[in-house]
Order: structure tokens, then C-alpha cells, then sequence
């Protein structure tokens, strides 16, 4: 793993694996939030919205903002695979972002959501336990 740029020398393999992992399924979460939102402005009849939910924001408002979320994570899923801590710190918080915005779409889409939810807290864990912040 150390020719790739990724993570430690003494960090674990299945961690330095799961930053690679997760630099990966960042990049392809990124693609499918990207078309998930593309769906949703394109045309926001493809969603179906179930009454009585807490939060209610428009299909379109979400639409736009998975498109710009899921530009962002493929972007910081490509400067992951540098390795640094700095593109980890980003990858981190994207996640997180990624994560609530998610938790806020479960109406919409609720196993889709739950899944990314998941995804990310896999990417967040595998970014922390590779050690890309240790001095």
C-alpha cells in the first residue's frame, strides 16, 4: 500500500485496504448522489413523498443539493487515494454531510438512504483507523 501514497507504514493492511475501499465507494456514492439529484430536478414526480413526515423541503431543493454533494465526494474520493490527512479530513466531513443529508431524504428514498447512511459510516471508520493523522 505505501507505493499508492495511502495511509502508514504501520497501520494496519485492512485499514490501509479500507482507505482504498473507501476512496473507491466515495467515488461511486458520489456518482449515484450526483444522478440521484440529477433525477430529482430533471423531473421531482419520480420521488414520492409520504405525508406527515417532519421535514418537508422540496424534491428539487434536495436534488440540487445531492447534485453539488455528490461533485464534491467524487472529488475528495479522488485526492483520498493521496493519502493526506488534509484530503482525509475532507473525506470525513463530506461523508458526514452525505450521511445527514441522507437521514434527511429518507422519506424519499428510504432504503437507498439508509444504505448510504451505512456507506459512510464504513468510509468515516476506515479513514480514522488508517492512521492518515498521526504525526
Amino acid at each position: 500500500m505505501d507505493g499508492m501514497g495511502v495511509g502508514r507504514k504501520d497501520a494496519p493492511d485492512s485499514a490501509l485496504g479500507g482507505v482504498v475501499l473507501a476512496a473507491t465507494i466515495m467515488i461511486m456514492v458520489g456518482l449515484f448522489q450526483f444522478l440521484e439529484g440529477l433525477a430529482a430536478v430533471i423531473s421531482d414526480e419520480f420521488f414520492v413523498v409520504l405525508p406527515n413526515y417532519a421535514f418537508a423541503v422540496d424534491v428539487t431543493t434536495w436534488g440540487w443539493i445531492h447534485l453539488i454533494l455528490g461533485v464534491l465526494v467524487v472529488v475528495a474520493g479522488f485526492f483520498l487515494f493521496a493519502g493526506s490527512a488534509v484530503a482525509g479530513a475532507v473525506a470525513i466531513v463530506l461523508a458526514g454531510a452525505t450521511a445527514v443529508a441522507n437521514f434527511f431524504f429518507i422519506p424519499y428514498y428510504p432504503f437507498w438512504s439508509l444504505l448510504i447512511i451505512a456507506i459512510a459510516v464504513y468510509v468515516i471508520w476506515s479513514i480514522t483507523r488508517a492512521g492518515l493523522f498521526d504525526s
